[in-house]
């Protein structure tokens, strides 16, 4: 899914429930130009701002990946895996996570499953976030960093976390190359 699509659902969910910006701005906490950004420019946000944009629009963050297909069991092929997410610190700027989302077409879902490609430019803003719910990631190719609070974790391949994710924290590589991930994230309804 691109970003765009991300933007015209929110803006979609805002016009059924008629939220304004500055109404999400006010339930989100997060700037009412960012959230402009979000709905018209090619801008996508980390997980924990659109967490807190799904909350305040009473939708879970799934929604906002989710096509209309609901399947039990699902099963993803790596083949047919496809880039879902693309963060990036700024226009014009290199990505520093792709999100490739494990559990989209399973509308009933809890967990928001993920492969998430972890580039280098992760870890040149690092920025704390929490959000309510869980995490869980192993660590697949090459070494991530987590900042848990504040203690700072260093994980290599077949090693794995979990923690709170009311806690602040940021994950980012611990590299010059690429690190892979595998995660899965929890927030209670």
């Amino acid at each position: 899914m691109r970003s765009e699509n991300i933007g015209l659902r929110i803006r979609s969910f805002m016009e059924q429930k008629g939220i304004t910006s500055d109404d999400l701005a006010e339930r989100t906490g997060l700037e009412r130009g960012f959230i402009e950004s979000l709905q018209k420019d090619d801008v996508y946000p980390s997980l924990g701002p659109l967490l807190k944009i799904a909350r305040a629009l009473g939708v879970r963050l799934g929604t906002f990946l989710d096509d209309n297909v609901s399947e039990d069991p699902l099963v993803i092929r790596m083949s047919e895996r496809t880039e879902e997410i693309v963060t990036h610190r700024g226009d014009n700027k290199p990505a520093s996570l792709t999100f490739h989302s494990l559990g989209r077409g399973k509308t009933d879902r809890h967990m928001e499953p993920f492969f998430i490609d972890v580039y280098p430019e992760s870890s040149l803003d690092k920025h704390l976030s929490s959000h309510e719910g869980e995490e869980f990631i192993v660590v697949d190719t090459g070494s991530i960093e987590v900042i848990y609070g504040s203690s700072t974790y260093l994980l290599h391949p077949g090693d794995s976390i979990y923690y709170n994710s009311i806690v602040p924290h940021y994950v980012s590589c611990a590299g010059d190359t690429k690190a892979t991930i595998y995660a899965v994230l929890y927030f209670p309804e």
